[in-house]
């Protein structure tokens, strides 16, 4: 084990601009599709920002976690419908740092935490330490903390927060410490109440928040985190309800936003949701708007960029066609169903949360049935993504789709939605529709990277959407329906707004005046870049967070 993975190390000499030391941390990194230790969009957000910190040459680590079993394998039964698999990973890239250090879980007081690390040469990201318990010497109880992104069992999750958060910050004293510790969501907090304790100042802590989910921003019982030692050592009762709030809980980013000297939220708009959401809690930071962003290199084609740059429509088209194909290989591969290249191509593909409305296209089946069934302007829609493994509604409407798509040959339902299958929808697609109720999708990033690859966006007006919207010009925008209203009504107005976008707007555009929509296709990557590329996120955080 070379020395160098145990100090802060780079293999530059950081650039001026970017010297601070900081330390990232992170409950899930979307890196590559080898390293399975993401669930979805918090993970793609940070693997894009490790990629631009290492390309920018910053001063920047990250602090994740080594999941053995990763998220889920998204399989399927004998009749089609989600499979939940757990399957060991085993990655001979990662390297032993050759640091490990010990917490307080529970009555135990001498977990043992190892740091494996991924290198920058591997994947062109920032070196990446990566937490694991599952290390000789430690108990059975100990050795499975890591084993699942987000595990399902209540305790776990918060041993899972003490070891990304106290071990994590354990590990960046080893390395010899940061300017600066930036927590990506709540997940990492006890890292914050051990580092005040060290007396790091609040001046080098801040927080991005994620989600204006209530799920996604926890809340626990204070005196039962004290007793699995969340705060790093043993809170008296006085301390201890200082940090209370709720009626004797702990809001992971209600303190969170407390002990950061200032905090951002991912879009313009989420600020305002979030600014919103907490203020009524006092003490908390000022939080300011740094709009999440994806990396160009990583995630677009570069003969769509080379033809896009120099509005070579024919080279273009040429190009699209072969990346429909690639696509449709992987629908006929899973469904045995034979999509065209000719056809205009939907793909709704994200995490299946409620709020995103996966089946919103089917609110009025008749409705639906004739958009599908239209021989003059042909449409094929292609659905995936990852429902939480033990969220039985999500997959409850995973396996309705998957039903309801079978005796239909022009829609379809793909598993396995990771990061390689995401690349493939992204460039495959023509139309990325994006559904959730407004206000309730913070940034939402998977539509910068279909933008990128010349996939047009129909979206309702919510997440980064409002800051790169130039309706029908670079995408399309459902009107806007008042979120105060009820569900039904919302998802009944939203659903007409998406019906005529398709049928009046869409359909006819492509098919009737090609060049007018490659219009659209341009102005769409023309617009999605450099601002909703990870290069100017990564400055914006050295330049305004850190």
């Amino acid at each position: 084990m070379s020395s160098k993975y145990n100090q802060w190390y780079h293999p530059y000499k950081p650039a001026k601009e970017f010297n601070k030391k900081v330390a990232y941390f992170s409950m899930e990194f979307g890196i590559d599709q080898a390293l399975k230790i993401y669930s979805g969009g918090l993970g793609f957000l940070a693997g894009s920002h490790m990629r631009s910190a290492f390309e920018l040459k910053q001063n920047q680590i990250g602090i994740g976690m080594l999941w053995k079993y990763g998220y889920y394998d998204q399989n399927r039964n004998d009749d089609q419908t989600l499979k939940v698999d757990f399957l060991e990973k085993h990655y001979d890239f990662l390297e032993d740092s050759g640091l490990e250090v010990k917490i307080k879980l529970h009555d135990n007081d001498s977990v043992k935490v190892r740091a494996m690390v991924l290198k920058p040469e591997i994947f062109g990201t920032v070196p990446i330490y990566l937490l694991t318990t599952d290390v000789e010497g430690n108990d059975h109880l100990s050795r499975t903390i890591t084993n699942h992104l987000y595990d399902s069992n209540q305790t776990t999750r918060v041993s899972q927060s003490i070891v990304l958060g106290v071990g994590g910050a354990k590990i960046v004293e080893a390395l010899g410490g940061a300017d600066v510790y930036h927590l990506n969501e709540g997940h990492a907090l006890p890292a914050f109440y051990y580092l005040r304790d060290q007396g790091v100042k609040k001046n080098q802590m801040v927080f991005t928040t994620h989600t204006p989910e209530k799920a996604g921003n926890e809340e626990r019982e204070a005196r039962h985190l004290n007793r699995c030692g969340f705060f790093g050592r043993t809170l008296s009762n006085e301390e201890l309800e200082k940090e209370m709030v709720n009626g004797g809980m702990i809001n992971y980013t209600v303190s969170a936003l407390r002990m950061a000297k200032k905090s951002n939220a991912v879009s313009k708009l989420h600020a305002k949701v979030s600014q919103n959401m907490w203020k009524n809690y006092n003490g908390i930071s000022k939080i300011i708007p740094i709009t999440n962003a994806q990396n160009q290199k990583f995630w677009q084609d570069v003969k769509l960029k080379n033809a896009a740059t120099k509005k070579n429509v024919k080279t273009f088209t040429k190009r699209k066609k072969e990346l429909k194909k690639e696509l449709f290989e992987e629908v006929y591969r899973q469904t045995g169903k034979q999509f065209d290249p000719n056809i205009l191509t939907v793909v709704w593909a994200r995490r299946f949360a409620a709020y995103k409305r996966a089946d919103l296209l089917l609110f009025d089946s008749d409705r639906f049935e004739k958009l599908i069934s239209n021989s003059k302007y042909p449409i094929q829609i292609i659905w995936a993504g990852k429902p939480y493994p033990f969220d039985y509604g999500a997959i409850d409407n995973f396996n309705y789709l998957i039903n309801y798509s079978k005796p239909r040959p022009n829609i379809t339902v793909l598993t396995g939605y990771e990061i390689e299958l995401s690349k493939k929808l992204k460039k495959g697609s023509d139309i990325w529709l994006n559904t959730p109720r407004i206000t309730r999708e913070a940034s939402g990033t998977s539509g910068m990277t279909a933008a990128m690859n010349g996939s047009v966006n129909v979206s309702t007006n919510d997440g980064w959407i409002p800051e790169f919207v130039k309706d029908g010009k670079n995408c399309f925008v459902f009107s806007e329906v008042d979120h105060n209203l009820p569900t039904w009504e919302q998802d009944k107005l939203d659903s007409e707004s998406l019906y005529n976008i398709l049928e009046n707007k869409v359909l006819p555009l492509y098919y009737n005046s090609p060049n007018s929509w490659k219009e659209i296709v341009f102005n769409s990557i023309d617009d999605v870049l450099p601002e909703f590329g990870s290069k100017r996120m990564a400055t914006q955080y050295y330049k305004e967070l850190y």
